[in-house]
């Protein structure tokens, strides 16, 4: 049986990964520092907290539930404690991506992320239907990276992740550098960027008389039915009117060069940020 140490367990990410193991066959010794999410730990899964070192004790497997910036912090405290061929997952490309790992050419990295409930999707049940970051009822695809360590496991850290973000439907096998490129390059410098502008929008739109709600409801009906023709998830074609505004709109709203974002120095200055 597999035995895993999960530092954070009481956290924001960890709480989340404890619930979900509860179902499996793993055995979870569960890491917390903080006061707060011992107690969360305790009265909400009835599990009690062990120190790193009783953890780490003939463990298989380490997670690292913990914010990027305290990823290297962690990592460096418990290198020595890590016996060759262990795997140490953590799950964000952020602070594998910037050097925060030790140097240690015998131990398995393993990186994973979800990529969280999709906005088209058969969910019929209302509590799925409200579990926007998955993990919990919503079904969601995943992506996975084996940074280093021998390549059978790379099934091992799957299967893990597979508890970790379940339920869920794709599982994507990408590289580190990859995945930095989906997150932050992607999902949050461009995309969440955007939607932010979106916001903005909507705000101005109300600030010039519109009701709000009126506005919301625009904003969110065309978001879906554009998307939809955008992304394929329907055929169908834009009106003419629609193209010209695209035609105008976009130089308007983007600099011509906006894809240098993916450069890979732009790429690692925007996680040198986040770490």
């Amino acid at each position: 049986m597999t035995t895993i140490a999960l530092f954070g367990a009481g956290g924001k990410m960890g709480y989340r990964l404890s619930t979900n193991f509860r179902r499996s066959d793993y055995t979870i010794r569960h890491v917390e520092v903080s006061e707060a999410g011992r107690e969360r730990l305790k009265t909400g899964l009835g599990f009690d907290a062990v120190s790193a070192d009783e953890a780490l004790k003939g463990a298989d497997v380490v997670i690292l539930a913990v914010p990027d910036t305290h990823i290297g912090k962690v990592a460096a405290s418990i290198e020595s404690k890590l016996a060759a061929g262990t795997m140490v997952v953590v799950l964000d490309a952020a602070a594998p991506f910037a050097g925060h790992l030790p140097d240690r050419p015998d131990l398995t990295y393993f990186v994973t992320h979800p990529c969280h409930p999709p906005i088209f999707n058969d969910e019929t049940d209302m509590a799925a239907k409200k579990d926007f970051f998955g993990g919990v009822k919503a079904k969601q695809h995943f992506v996975s990276a084996l940074m280093q360590g021998p390549e059978a496991d790379y099934a091992k850290g799957e299967a893990i992740a597979r508890i970790i973000w379940a339920p869920v439907m794709r599982s994507h096998r990408v590289t580190v550098e990859q995945m930095a490129l989906l997150e932050p390059g992607l999902s949050e410098t461009v995309c969440a960027s955007l939607l932010v502008v979106m916001k903005e929008a909507m705000d101005e739109v109300v600030a010039r008389g519109v009701e709000r709600q009126a506005a919301l409801d625009f904003l969110l009906g065309h978001m879906n039915v554009l998307g939809a023709v955008i992304f394929g998830e329907t055929k169908g074609v834009f009106s003419d009117a629609c193209n010209k505004a695209i035609e105008f709109g976009k130089p308007v709203l983007m600099r011509d060069d906006w894809k240098r974002v993916f450069e890979p120095e732009e790429i690692a200055a925007s996680i040198q940020r986040i770490t």
